[in-house]
């Protein structure tokens, strides 16, 4: 297999890395609009992994002819780029006839590469949107958890974090990945099911305690891009669907307070004879204030609660509770490779979702929904390979 990752940042060179290290992968070329930035990590990838499998090249990801160009003569790509690229990209893989993964994140634009599903499946291509961790092994264990629960559910809950594992304050949190996919989370509205049915409600809302052996409790709220296309593919079969971000108490305070303020708006206000951004503000200011490479730690619960026919006095009367069927995930960074959790646990699954896609185990063409074409069970095999364990219960 010959593969390609546009973006050299950390989650594009945890995907080089690991699709470096398996047999089957001829070649990975590695591209960014910074060559130098691509060189480097290359290196970097040939020395982890021991061998020469990976090359860097230059590339404008916003060029849909360069994208398109570069595309031709590989199995299939990965955008580990912002999010506002992939809809060219994804447009520029038809072209190419180059499957095509991106890590997502935005509910628009995962929208907009839907609509290429029958141009796509008519040029023998395969798009998966949202790879990566939350949309995307999340969504691929939601799907794994509605099959095993019979196909219906009173709710579908996932539970998501990338934290510190030593929080500093006032903030107790460190950017692990792309700011702009950060700020999209907070900023923009999240979709989920309630009463059977998608609405849309204000992200950073409905707070609640999750609590996970290890850690203290921890705040859990919704955010946007999470549920991607679950609310469409379980509508009318599962009553509440959702994802909340998991953090360290008194951090969603302080980015609501951010929030309410329009800090987060994409508005351009005119600040004397300069017109000023303030998510871009906040971008820059995020980067310098929350970046990091400390130690970290991930968090994911996914959780299916069955529904009884009948409703609450239906299951009182038969005196036993409703099942819960989970899948839970903590995962630490690895000091030895220097990959931090959210890149293994974000650049992972997106790698394998290529892989599966270049080698013809994910045969389905067009756009692709993770959690009703990924078979989950070679996925799970995938990850414990990696030495990723993700623990299922029922209880």
């Amino acid at each position: 297999m010959k593969l390609l990752v546009i973006g050299a940042g950390m989650m594009g060179s945890a995907a080089a890395y690991d699709m470096a290290r398996e047999e089957s992968v001829e070649s990975v070329t590695l591209a960014d609009a910074d060559k130098k930035r691509a060189k480097d990590a290359a290196a970097r990838i040939n020395k982890l992994a021991r061998n020469h499998k990976v090359r860097a090249v230059e590339v404008d990801a916003g060029s849909e002819k360069a994208a398109a160009k570069l595309m031709r003569g590989h199995d299939a790509a990965l955008s580990a780029v912002p999010y506002f690229f992939n809809l060219g990209l994804a447009r520029a893989a038809v072209e190419a006839r180059c499957h095509f993964a991106d890590l997502g994140g935005n509910n628009t634009v995962v929208r907009e590469e839907f609509e290429l599903d029958k141009k796509a499946a008519k040029r023998d291509v395969a798009i998966a949107p949202d790879c990566g961790l939350s949309p995307g092994m999340a969504s691929i264990l939601a799907g794994e958890l509605m099959r095993r629960i019979g196909g219906e559910a009173g709710a579908l809950k996932i539970y998501v974090g990338g934290l510190p594992q030593n929080p500093k304050p006032p903030f107790n949190y460190q950017l692990m990945f792309s700011v702009e996919g950060l700020i999209n989370e907070y900023a923009e509205p999240a979709k989920i099911l309630r009463k059977g049915k998608i609405v849309e409600i204000e992200p950073l809302s409905e707070a609640e305690v999750f609590r996970i052996a290890g850690f203290p409790p921890l705040e859990a709220f919704h955010t946007s891009g999470g549920t991607s296309t679950l609310p469409e593919t379980f509508r009318g079969r599962v009553g509440e669907c959702f994802e909340k971000t998991l953090r360290y108490p008194g951090h969603l305070a302080m980015l609501r307070a951010l929030y309410d303020l329009g800090l987060f708006s994409k508005e351009k206000r005119r600040v004397g004879k300069v017109e000023v951004g303030p998510r871009e503000l906040m971008a820059k200011l995020f980067e310098e204030r929350f970046a990091g490479m400390d130690p970290d730690v991930t968090i994911m619960r996914v959780e299916a609660h069955e529904k009884r026919p009948g409703g609450l006095r239906a299951l009182l009367a038969e005196k036993r509770p409703a099942r819960v069927l989970s899948f839970t995930l903590v995962d630490h960074s690895d000091a030895r490779t220097g990959m931090t959790s959210m890149m293994r646990t974000t650049a992972w699954p997106a790698s394998i979702i290529v892989q599966m896609l270049a080698s013809g185990d994910l045969a389905k063409r067009g756009a692709l929904r993770q959690e009703t074409e990924v078979p989950a069970e070679a996925f799970l095999s995938a990850m414990a390979r990696r030495g990723i364990q993700i623990q299922y219960e029922e209880r």
